[in-house]
């Protein structure tokens, strides 16, 4: 594919008129958490709007992880200098919701700024996780994924395993993952980045079960964690029986930085990670990757239900001017064009935010010649989302996930069963929420 629109036919203009645009053009700062493979794509993206015309410049600035930049931007704004644009992990949706003051509403953005923003043009699970009570959408979204399963079809073949048909059960893959570490065709069978998104959020949403009261947080700050079930125990003391014969391998707390490495250094056959994942696995995976969805138990009814959301959206933080408000809602603009939107979405592996990103990218062919490519999907939308699996909005969430984080590692090393993990996780997030309630109550 040609690279973002407008590019190719604005880059002469641009480069000869460098020096006059930049002191002409108003600027906006955005910091973002994409490095990588992913940050180059989004730079490239945003150099192309600053080409695309004279009258704004978008500057990107990578801050760190999802948790980095968000902490470092809520330092900023104490300081006053804070970014017009901030790009927040979906977790902490319920923190900005609650952030009066700091926030410029999308909805609002848009509006005084004459741009276009049709909230219907956008897939249905994308906006009903970032709209408040009445249906605005607050941030605009940017960046939607899902957990999927990357695995290796190399290892399959050599270990007498059909790369064709992956794993898609929990019980199926611990028999595959056994298989493979028998035959010596990868030392481990399947790891994990982001263990609470993965085996914890998304598990539960896969399954239908709730992990706390009032909707997920949907409908209320008084909502109490209560994923301290059977079916969540089970799964973290599964893991932990499978690690002690290499079918699991445990890559750490918060974002798993071990898994992927070890994906990539073909000793993990299998690595469950975020759809957005695949601009990273393309570039780095030196053999045949397959691609499936997050797998279930069979004896649970009802499952599979349904993946939710991961992911990030761009918030317009308070405190800048008039002018420079025009330049972030002209860009937000520029963001939700369908070609933008599909070429974003084919080049990273994030959801296609938008009903006709999802129509091009399929009249592009890019399903046809990219087997895999529809997974998230497809997961997203297996049946229509329930109040279990439709999402989370809990206050002070990106904590409680570092928790549960510390809590399933503590499974891993045997210090606790799941059980107790999952009590102690429930009672150590509920403080927080608490917390978190009586501060925006």
């Amino acid at each position: 594919m040609p690279r973002f629109p407008l590019h190719a036919v604005t880059a002469g203009i641009a480069i000869a008129c460098t020096s006059l645009s930049a002191q002409a053009a108003t600027e906006v700062q955005w910091w973002h958490a994409m490095g990588g493979q992913l940050g180059t794509i989004l730079e490239d993206m945003t150099e192309d709007f600053n080409q695309s015309q004279d009258d704004y410049r978008v500057n990107p600035s990578f801050r760190g992880n999802y948790s980095e930049t968000m902490t470092g931007a809520i330092a900023a704004f104490r300081a006053g200098e804070q970014p017009h644009i901030l790009q927040v992990f979906e977790v902490g949706t319920g923190t900005m919701m609650s952030a009066e003051g700091a926030v410029y509403p999308a909805y609002e953005l848009m509006e005084d700024h004459g741009q276009p923003f049709d909230e219907d043009a956008f897939l249905p699970a994308v906006v009903g996780y970032y709209t408040d009570t009445q249906g605005n959408m607050l941030s605009f979204p940017f960046n939607s994924s899902t957990p999927i399963m990357y695995y290796n079809r190399d290892v399959f073949k050599a270990a007498g395993l059909d790369p064709d048909k992956p794993p898609a059960t929990w019980q199926a893959l611990a028999k595959a993952a056994t298989t493979i570490t028998n035959s010596g065709a990868a030392e481990c069978g399947f790891t994990t980045s982001w263990p609470s998104w993965v085996m914890l959020e998304n598990f539960s949403a896969m399954h239908n079960s709730p992990l706390g009261t009032r909707q997920n947080g949907f409908g209320g700050l008084d909502a109490k964690l209560t994923f301290n079930n059977d079916l969540v125990a089970r799964h973290w003391d599964n893991l932990k029986t499978w690690q002690g014969s290499n079918v699991f391998q445990w890559g750490g707390p918060g974002d798993g930085p071990d898994s992927e490495p070890m994906f990539y250094a073909q000793e993990c056959a299998m690595f469950f990670g975020s759809s957005s994942s695949r601009a990273d696995v393309i570039e780095n995976a030196s053999f045949d990757v397959g691609y499936a969805m997050q797998p279930y138990y069979d004896d649970v009814e009802g499952a599979p239900q349904n993946a939710i959301i991961g992911g990030a959206t761009l918030w317009a933080l308070r405190g800048h001017t008039d002018k420079e408000y025009a330049a972030v809602a002209a860009f937000f603009d520029y963001l939700s064009q369908p070609e933008v939107q599909a070429e974003w979405h084919q080049k990273t592996g994030y959801l296609p935010i938008t009903q006709e990103a999802w129509e091009l990218s399929k009249e592009q062919g890019f399903y046809e010649e990219n087997p895999g490519a529809s997974i998230a999907l497809e997961q997203m939308t297996l049946n229509p989302p329930t109040e279990n699996s439709k999402g989370l909005r809990f206050g002070n969430f990106v904590q409680i996930r570092a928790i549960i984080s510390e809590e399933m590692e503590a499974v891993m090393t045997g210090e606790k069963t799941g059980e107790e993990a999952t009590d102690d996780a429930v009672q150590r997030g509920n403080r927080l929420l608490r917390d978190f309630e009586d501060a925006n109550s």
